[in-house]
């Protein structure tokens, strides 16, 4: 495959699809609900909250799940609005879209990093 084919295919190193975004704007309160509401996805969102944008890569979370169960988590907190990816070579880096969820759900994300105290 071409890089121009690889380009058109949307693909950022040739082995898997870049990441889609849903802007919080776009995302009802049901879906961010249903994100927040599983526990390992509110340790992901803890664990980003206070990481540096762009710092943590989809490997360095410590979580008792399988690969395949965390690019799923990985997933749905896009979906969600809660999460912004981008490929760096083989990483995949990660950025909590905090200030954008807030301006769609005031205080939500407040309560889910606010768990445990």
């Amino acid at each position: 495959m071409t890089l121009a084919q690889v380009a058109a295919a949307g693909t950022t190193s040739g082995h898997r699809a870049a990441p889609v975004h849903v802007d919080p704007v776009d995302v009802p309160l049901g879906a961010a609900l249903v994100a927040l509401a599983d526990p390992v996805r509110r340790a992901l969102v803890r664990e980003l909250s206070g990481a540096v944008d762009w710092e943590r890569t989809c490997g360095t979370f410590d979580v008792p799940v399988t690969k395949a169960t965390l690019s799923r988590h990985f997933s749905v907190l896009r979906e969600a609005g809660l999460l912004e990816q981008r490929d760096a070579g083989p990483r995949r880096l990660n950025r909590l879209r905090r200030a954008e969820f807030d301006t769609r759900f005031p205080g939500l994300l407040d309560l889910v990093l606010r768990e445990g105290e």
